[in-house]
């Protein structure tokens, strides 16, 4: 059935883009600063092609067009582009061109690519300046025509801006914006252009609500060995921020003024910008005055590395958010199959709870409650119009996590309802046994994510099993739940920074079985990478585990298990007792007790 809305949508921009001198045109899925979640005002793909996930780029012709997104997404992508005339391109698959293959292929000699240039990034922009120069192909990157086809487009978000207790923060905006400044002589630059909205949150310990679920607020900053300008939508600013930002000598400017300001400074000597976050339009104003150093933001790995007060913060947060999530599974299993329950409904339960807790702000994504098959899409979503009905059968597998005053949380547990088969075993059996052997994992300092992600995905790839993402990211503090430098994958593909595992530093851990039309499994902790033994052979390092929820024994299989295996499940059970059994009510207890009884 063709999808007369986007067709129509389509053939709009069509005109447009003939209207103006373009062959092709190009919309990513990004806002001005790169972010991985975006506000509706930035949705532009999604309302041009119907695909919703967050990730994904549609490129158009004027006789065809096609969306290019990662494994994640696959599933979703093929029933959201039906009858849209958008051809869905599989990233990383078999004889799947990239985007800038693509267009090198398609485009004829001469032709003009649009884009909007505030919203790709320069590393990206500059690829397809390499890949297309031999076509003589132009690039017009002033103007954002899709705005020109989307009546009613939602307005620029813009929300006040919260000052943070900076005995939450454990230094000071002062003493990190003294840190920039050292990393900055040792890079030879003397200025930075920033973009990344959580590294701006995180340099000057305030917080936004200007992108859904993500505390931050759009905005840039320019800093130099003794000035910082910091550029934000007057909606923004309030007086605590004057007083903050005169304290440490911020001066603050119009969010509208950053490109002509840029444009008009003293902007002497070399300018620091990270390739992969400024975007091209910026990158380009800046080059044209001054030379460039290409690296990544100093605050990206400053950030990354959690500080005692935020550690001694974070554990009290994830015990807490933890026992929201045993009591959520407490009251799911109870109570499926008896009062009517839904993927929506169960994921409001859950959301109630947490906001229940002392210092929560916020969601830290959308919660992901998915039964059955719908759990094989990793980043499915129910809504009000499509989702489905529990029954006391199969498994629902639910991703979910909070912003707190004191940290950001992220946990799934898949959650037995019922009679399941011996394969939704077998892959739960496995799936446990990859996490808990990472876990437990003992390495040497230098190590990255490549090193240890086949500790958790051994025991799929043994049954000839993959899951088609990585193992583990960085979590924020308060701040976004998806942080970098570091990751665990064994897969790096151009472009993805690889990152040594620090002391401090925290990483998801959550292995996955995803088998379209029957089920989906993930199990999902965050840990703290911590300092263990040092000897002649080099400074070891453990993880410690924030995370405390059963992992659900109904569907462990124990004769897939070794002993070190069950050993394993055994001893996390029991920390997971004495830590959550404080906060339940006497039933939920008892049910505690038994979820996490010795196998």
């Amino acid at each position: 059935m063709v999808n007369e809305k986007i067709c129509s949508r389509l053939t709009a921009l069509r005109a447009v883009m003939k209207e103006s001198g373009v062959d092709w045109y190009m919309a990513p899925t990004a806002d001005f600063h790169n972010s991985e979640y975006v506000d509706d005002y930035f949705k532009v793909r999604e309302f041009l092609c119907n695909f919703s996930g967050s990730n994904g780029t549609l490129i158009v012709g004027q006789n065809e067009a096609g969306l290019w997104t990662d494994g994640r997404y696959f599933i979703q992508a093929e029933r959201e582009l039906e009858g849209t005339g958008v051809t869905l391109y599989r990233m990383l698959e078999e004889n799947v061109p990239t985007k800038e293959e693509f267009l090198a292929e398609k485009m004829q000699k001469g032709e003009t690519l649009g884009f909007d240039g505030r919203v790709v990034d320069t590393n990206f922009g500059r690829k397809l300046e390499e890949k297309l120069k031999e076509k003589e192909i132009r690039f017009a990157y002033g103007n954002d025509l899709a705005d020109q086809v989307w009546n009613g487009r939602p307005a620029l978000p813009c929300h006040p801006v919260t000052v943070l207790d900076e005995e939450i923060c454990g230094q000071t905006a002062g003493e990190k914006l003294a840190a920039l400044r050292e990393k900055m002589k040792e890079l030879g630059a003397d200025a930075h252009f920033l973009s990344k909205l959580d590294d701006l949150m995180w340099l000057l310990n305030i917080r936004g609500r200007d992108v859904e679920c993500n505390p931050v607020a759009l905005s840039y900053a320019y800093v130099t060995g003794k000035e910082c300008h910091y550029f934000l939508q007057e909606g923004a600013v309030t007086e605590k921020l004057k007083a903050h930002a005169q304290k440490y000598g911020v001066t603050l400017h119009s969010y509208e003024d950053t490109l002509s300001f840029l444009k008009n400074c003293s902007m002497e000597g070399k300018v620091l910008c990270d390739p992969q976050n400024v975007s091209y339009a910026f990158y380009k104003a800046i080059s044209q005055r001054a030379e460039v150093i290409n690296a990544a933001n100093p605050t990206e790995l400053m950030k990354a590395v959690k500080n005692p007060v935020e550690l001694a913060c974070m554990e009290e947060v994830y015990v807490k958010d933890s026992a929201a999530l045993c009591k959520f599974i407490y009251w799911v299993k109870k109570n499926v199959g008896k009062i009517p329950i839904t993927e929506l409904s169960a994921a409001q339960h859950l959301d109630r709870l947490r906001s229940e807790i002392d210092g929560y702000l916020d969601l830290s994504f959308p919660t992901i409650s998915a039964y059955r098959a719908n759990a094989a899409m990793m980043h499915y979503e129910a809504t009000p119009e499509s989702y489905a009905d529990l029954a006391p059968e199969g498994m629902l597998l639910v991703d979910s996590g909070g912003q707190y005053l004191g940290g950001t949380t992220d946990v799934t547990r898949t959650i037995v309802l019922g009679p399941v088969t011996d394969v939704e075993k077998e892959h739960f059996t496995a799936v446990a046994m990859g996490m808990l052997q990472l876990t437990d994992a003992k390495f040497l300092y230098g190590c990255t994510g490549r090193n240890l992600d086949i500790l958790t995905r051994q025991p799929m790839w043994d049954r000839n099993i993959d899951y088609k993402c990585g193992t583990g990211h960085g979590v924020g503090y308060i701040l976004n739940v998806h942080e970098g430098p570091q990751g665990i994958r064994w897969r790096f593909t151009e472009g993805m920074k690889e990152a040594v595992l620090e002391p401090g530093m925290d990483v998801t851990n959550e292995p996955g079985v995803y088998i379209e039309g029957s089920h989906g499994i993930r199990t999902e902790n965050v840990m703290v990478v911590r300092k263990g033994e040092k000897n002649g052979d080099g400074q070891f390092l453990y993880f410690d585990t924030l995370t405390w929820a059963p992992i659900d024994l109904e569907a462990i299989d124990p004769s897939m298990m070794q002993p070190k295996d069950i050993e394993r499940l055994n001893r996390y059970h029991e920390t997971v007792r004495e830590k959550i059994t404080p906060y339940l009510e006497e039933e939920e207890a008892a049910w505690l007790a038994e979820a996490t009884r010795k196998i």
